[in-house]
């Protein structure tokens, strides 16, 4: 009886979101926080935009989540200074969809494989690939992000 209790248990992750994580480093690699305020959007499948990062300040990451329906994503940040001048950047995150199975009494997900990230250097300085696997990990940056210095 207690071998049937055992394999009728549900072994769901409590936090299975998968999201991307976006380092802020300075010129010399170091992390930071950004002083400006941030600002993210994407579009989601049925072609509205959606909001995915509203008034950061002062964060050094930023916690984005990852589609799963498309080749790439395009992002677009908008970074406001203290003087309110504006730069808007869009980037795309080319990638791969992994399903993962976890138990079929668990909800479907996927797993990502990151293949390119470009940027358009309006206020985006660079982009780097940290981590190419996205997966429940958020504590490891996927990629490092400067900022252009303002003048």
């Amino acid at each position: 009886m207690a071998a049937l209790a055992a394999c009728s248990s549900i072994d769901c992750p409590v936090e299975n979101t998968v999201r991307t994580v976006y380092q802020v480093i300075d010129d010399d690699g170091a992390e930071i926080s950004c002083a400006d305020t941030v600002y993210v959007w994407s579009q989601r499948f049925d072609g509205q935009d959606t909001l995915l990062l509203n008034r950061a300040v002062g964060a050094s990451q930023y916690s984005l989540p990852i589609s799963s329906q498309r080749p790439a994503d395009t992002l677009v940040w908008l970074v406001a200074d203290t003087q309110h001048q504006f730069t808007l950047d869009t980037v795309v995150v080319e990638k791969e969809d992994l399903p993962h199975f976890e138990s079929v009494d668990c909800a479907t997900s996927f797993f990502h494989r990151i293949h390119r990230i470009s940027t358009s250097h309006h206020g985006i300085d660079t982009i780097i690939i940290n981590r190419s696997f996205v997966d429940y990990d958020s504590q490891t940056p996927h990629f490092y992000i400067r900022f252009k210095a303002r003048h």
